[in-house]
Protein backbone atom coordinates (compact mmCIF):
# COMPACT_ATOMS: atom_id res chain seq x y z
CA UNK A 1 0.00 0.00 0.00
CA UNK A 2 2.82 2.37 0.85
CA UNK A 3 4.43 1.62 -2.51
CA UNK A 4 1.31 2.58 -4.43
CA UNK A 5 0.84 5.86 -2.50
CA UNK A 6 4.34 7.06 -3.29
CA UNK A 7 3.98 6.14 -6.93
CA UNK A 8 0.88 8.36 -7.37
CA UNK A 9 2.35 11.54 -5.87
CA UNK A 10 4.08 12.70 -9.10
CA UNK A 11 0.73 12.34 -10.87
CA UNK A 12 -0.89 14.60 -8.27
CA UNK A 13 1.76 17.28 -8.77
CA UNK A 14 1.34 17.05 -12.54
CA UNK A 15 -2.42 17.51 -12.18
CA UNK A 16 -1.97 20.55 -9.90
CA UNK A 17 0.57 22.09 -12.29
CA UNK A 18 -1.73 21.59 -15.26
CA UNK A 19 -4.64 23.13 -13.36
CA UNK A 20 -2.60 26.22 -12.46
CA UNK A 21 -1.42 26.53 -16.07
CA UNK A 22 -5.00 26.29 -17.33
CA UNK A 23 -6.15 29.00 -14.93
CA UNK A 24 -3.33 31.34 -16.02
CA UNK A 25 -4.14 30.79 -19.70
CA UNK A 26 -7.83 31.43 -19.01
CA UNK A 27 -7.01 34.70 -17.22
CA UNK A 28 -4.79 35.83 -20.10
CA UNK A 29 -7.48 34.99 -22.66
CA UNK A 30 -10.06 36.94 -20.68
CA UNK A 31 -7.77 39.98 -20.61
CA UNK A 32 -7.26 39.81 -24.36
CA UNK A 33 -11.01 39.55 -24.95
CA UNK A 34 -11.59 42.64 -22.80
CA UNK A 35 -8.71 44.47 -24.49
CA UNK A 36 -7.19 45.01 -21.04
CA UNK A 37 -3.57 46.12 -20.98
CA UNK A 38 -1.50 44.27 -18.35
CA UNK A 39 0.99 46.41 -16.46
CA UNK A 40 3.75 45.05 -14.25
CA UNK A 41 4.21 47.15 -11.12
CA UNK A 42 6.69 47.05 -8.24
CA UNK A 43 4.15 45.33 -6.01
CA UNK A 44 2.89 42.73 -8.43
CA UNK A 45 0.50 42.47 -11.34
CA UNK A 46 -2.21 45.02 -12.04
CA UNK A 47 -4.48 45.92 -14.90
CA UNK A 48 -5.28 49.19 -16.63
CA UNK A 49 -8.18 49.23 -19.04
CA UNK A 50 -8.65 52.34 -21.20
CA UNK A 51 -11.85 50.83 -22.58
CA UNK A 52 -13.67 49.92 -19.38
CA UNK A 53 -17.39 50.55 -19.18
CA UNK A 54 -16.83 53.58 -16.94
CA UNK A 55 -14.70 55.32 -19.59
CA UNK A 56 -17.64 56.35 -21.79
CA UNK A 57 -15.52 59.10 -23.30
CA UNK A 58 -12.87 56.62 -24.50
CA UNK A 59 -15.07 54.18 -26.39
CA UNK A 60 -13.28 53.27 -29.61
CA UNK A 61 -15.35 53.13 -32.79
CA UNK A 62 -13.63 52.51 -36.10
CA UNK A 63 -13.66 50.00 -38.96
CA UNK A 64 -12.62 47.22 -36.56
CA UNK A 65 -14.67 48.24 -33.53
CA UNK A 66 -18.43 48.49 -33.83
CA UNK A 67 -20.63 50.83 -31.85
CA UNK A 68 -21.52 49.32 -28.46
CA UNK A 69 -24.87 47.58 -28.75
CA UNK A 70 -27.91 48.82 -26.91
CA UNK A 71 -26.49 52.24 -26.07
CA UNK A 72 -28.38 55.38 -27.04
CA UNK A 73 -26.90 58.68 -25.81
CA UNK A 74 -28.92 61.36 -24.11
CA UNK A 75 -28.78 64.20 -26.60
CA UNK A 76 -28.70 67.99 -26.47
CA UNK A 77 -29.98 69.84 -29.52
CA UNK A 78 -27.88 72.80 -30.67
CA UNK A 79 -29.26 76.07 -32.03
CA UNK A 80 -28.83 74.87 -35.64
CA UNK A 81 -30.63 71.59 -34.99
CA UNK A 82 -27.55 69.38 -34.74
CA UNK A 83 -27.30 67.11 -31.71
CA UNK A 84 -24.49 65.93 -29.42
CA UNK A 85 -24.18 63.71 -26.37
CA UNK A 86 -25.36 65.88 -23.48
CA UNK A 87 -22.23 65.03 -21.47
CA UNK A 88 -19.96 66.86 -23.92
CA UNK A 89 -22.18 69.88 -24.42
CA UNK A 90 -20.69 72.04 -21.61
CA UNK A 91 -17.13 71.53 -22.90
CA UNK A 92 -18.22 72.17 -26.48
CA UNK A 93 -19.98 75.40 -25.48
CA UNK A 94 -16.95 76.56 -23.48
CA UNK A 95 -14.67 75.90 -26.44
CA UNK A 96 -16.93 77.78 -28.84
CA UNK A 97 -17.14 80.72 -26.43
CA UNK A 98 -13.35 80.88 -26.32
CA UNK A 99 -13.16 80.91 -30.12
CA UNK A 100 -15.77 83.64 -30.42
CA UNK A 101 -13.88 85.74 -27.88
CA UNK A 102 -11.03 85.78 -30.41
CA UNK A 103 -13.27 86.77 -33.29
CA UNK A 104 -13.59 83.28 -34.76
CA UNK A 105 -17.09 81.99 -35.42
CA UNK A 106 -17.39 78.16 -35.47
CA UNK A 107 -20.43 76.08 -36.36
CA UNK A 108 -21.17 72.40 -35.84
CA UNK A 109 -21.71 71.06 -39.33
CA UNK A 110 -22.42 67.55 -38.10
CA UNK A 111 -22.94 65.90 -34.75
CA UNK A 112 -24.89 62.82 -33.74
CA UNK A 113 -26.22 60.57 -36.50
CA UNK A 114 -28.67 57.70 -36.28
CA UNK A 115 -27.80 54.41 -37.93
CA UNK A 116 -30.34 55.15 -40.65
CA UNK A 117 -28.74 58.50 -41.37
CA UNK A 118 -25.35 56.78 -41.64
CA UNK A 119 -26.86 54.18 -43.94
CA UNK A 120 -28.36 56.92 -46.13
CA UNK A 121 -25.00 58.69 -46.34
CA UNK A 122 -23.32 55.52 -47.51
CA UNK A 123 -26.04 54.90 -50.09
CA UNK A 124 -25.79 58.46 -51.41
CA UNK A 125 -22.01 58.20 -51.74
CA UNK A 126 -22.26 54.89 -53.58
CA UNK A 127 -24.89 56.35 -55.92
CA UNK A 128 -22.63 59.33 -56.62
CA UNK A 129 -19.80 57.04 -57.70
CA UNK A 130 -22.16 54.92 -59.78
CA UNK A 131 -23.25 58.09 -61.57
CA UNK A 132 -19.61 58.73 -62.43
CA UNK A 133 -19.41 55.39 -64.21
CA UNK A 134 -17.87 53.17 -61.56
CA UNK A 135 -19.05 49.58 -61.14
CA UNK A 136 -21.05 48.56 -58.07
CA UNK A 137 -18.04 46.97 -56.36
CA UNK A 138 -15.81 49.93 -57.22
CA UNK A 139 -18.40 52.40 -55.97
CA UNK A 140 -18.80 50.54 -52.69
CA UNK A 141 -15.04 50.37 -52.16
CA UNK A 142 -14.53 54.06 -52.91
CA UNK A 143 -17.48 55.07 -50.73
CA UNK A 144 -16.03 53.12 -47.81
CA UNK A 145 -12.93 55.35 -47.97
CA UNK A 146 -15.08 58.40 -47.28
CA UNK A 147 -18.03 57.17 -45.24
CA UNK A 148 -17.98 54.78 -42.29
CA UNK A 149 -20.21 51.74 -42.45
CA UNK A 150 -23.41 51.95 -40.38
CA UNK A 151 -22.61 50.88 -36.83
CA UNK A 152 -18.94 51.86 -37.24
CA UNK A 153 -19.16 55.66 -37.20
CA UNK A 154 -18.10 57.88 -34.32
CA UNK A 155 -20.95 60.20 -35.17
CA UNK A 156 -23.34 57.53 -33.91
CA UNK A 157 -21.73 57.88 -30.48
CA UNK A 158 -22.65 61.55 -30.22
CA UNK A 159 -19.10 62.32 -29.06
CA UNK A 160 -17.80 63.52 -32.44
CA UNK A 161 -18.46 66.86 -34.13
CA UNK A 162 -17.53 68.29 -37.50
CA UNK A 163 -16.60 71.91 -36.86
CA UNK A 164 -16.44 74.46 -39.65
CA UNK A 165 -16.70 78.24 -39.92
CA UNK A 166 -19.53 80.67 -40.30
CA UNK A 167 -18.21 81.92 -43.64
CA UNK A 168 -19.73 85.38 -43.10
CA UNK A 169 -17.35 85.94 -40.19
CA UNK A 170 -14.44 83.46 -40.38
CA UNK A 171 -12.71 81.03 -42.70
CA UNK A 172 -12.41 77.29 -42.26
CA UNK A 173 -8.63 77.70 -42.11
CA UNK A 174 -8.96 80.00 -39.08
CA UNK A 175 -11.24 77.52 -37.33
CA UNK A 176 -9.03 74.52 -38.08
CA UNK A 177 -5.86 76.32 -36.97
CA UNK A 178 -7.42 77.37 -33.66
CA UNK A 179 -8.78 73.89 -32.98
CA UNK A 180 -5.46 72.23 -33.78
CA UNK A 181 -3.79 74.36 -31.11
CA UNK A 182 -6.45 74.64 -28.42
CA UNK A 183 -9.11 71.92 -28.70
CA UNK A 184 -7.24 69.61 -26.31
CA UNK A 185 -7.68 72.20 -23.56
CA UNK A 186 -11.41 71.42 -23.65
CA UNK A 187 -11.11 67.65 -23.92
CA UNK A 188 -11.34 67.35 -27.72
CA UNK A 189 -8.82 65.79 -30.10
CA UNK A 190 -8.25 65.92 -33.84
CA UNK A 191 -9.52 62.44 -34.53
CA UNK A 192 -7.96 61.84 -37.95
CA UNK A 193 -4.50 63.49 -38.21
CA UNK A 194 -2.74 63.64 -41.57
CA UNK A 195 0.15 61.43 -40.42
CA UNK A 196 -2.02 58.72 -38.81
CA UNK A 197 -4.08 57.60 -41.80
CA UNK A 198 -2.52 54.13 -41.85
CA UNK A 199 -3.63 53.62 -38.24
CA UNK A 200 -7.06 55.28 -38.25
CA UNK A 201 -7.97 54.14 -41.75
CA UNK A 202 -9.46 57.58 -42.42
CA UNK A 203 -8.00 60.39 -44.51
CA UNK A 204 -7.04 63.67 -42.83
CA UNK A 205 -10.12 65.54 -41.60
CA UNK A 206 -9.18 68.87 -39.98
CA UNK A 207 -12.84 69.48 -39.07
CA UNK A 208 -13.54 66.21 -37.22
CA UNK A 209 -13.06 66.45 -33.44
CA UNK A 210 -13.80 63.84 -30.83
CA UNK A 211 -14.37 64.34 -27.12
CA UNK A 212 -12.13 62.11 -24.96
CA UNK A 213 -11.90 64.19 -21.77
CA UNK A 214 -9.20 66.65 -20.63
CA UNK A 215 -6.68 64.12 -19.31
CA UNK A 216 -6.69 61.89 -22.38
CA UNK A 217 -6.78 64.90 -24.72
CA UNK A 218 -3.70 66.42 -23.11
CA UNK A 219 -1.72 63.19 -23.37
CA UNK A 220 -2.79 62.60 -26.97
CA UNK A 221 -1.89 66.18 -27.89
CA UNK A 222 1.45 66.17 -26.05
CA UNK A 223 2.55 62.88 -27.59
CA UNK A 224 1.05 63.68 -31.01
CA UNK A 225 -0.67 60.31 -31.21
CA UNK A 226 -4.12 59.19 -32.28
CA UNK A 227 -6.85 57.56 -30.22
CA UNK A 228 -5.96 54.06 -31.40
CA UNK A 229 -2.38 54.53 -30.20
CA UNK A 230 -3.52 55.93 -26.88
CA UNK A 231 -5.74 52.89 -26.32
CA UNK A 232 -3.06 50.45 -27.50
CA UNK A 233 -5.15 49.37 -30.48
CA UNK A 234 -2.47 49.52 -33.19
Amino acid sequence: MTYHTRKKRPQLWIAVTLLIGFLLVAMLYACIQRRTIPIVSDVGFSFFDHTSNTDWNLVLVNADHALPKGETPELTTLSNGKQVDSRIYPALQEMFDAMRAEGIEPVVGEGYRTEQQQRDMMRDQIDAYLAEGYSQSEAESLAADLVAQPGYSEHQLGLAVDINADKSISTNEEVYAWLAEHAWEYGFILRYPADKTEITGISYEPWHYRYVGPDAAKEIYDKQICLEEYLGET
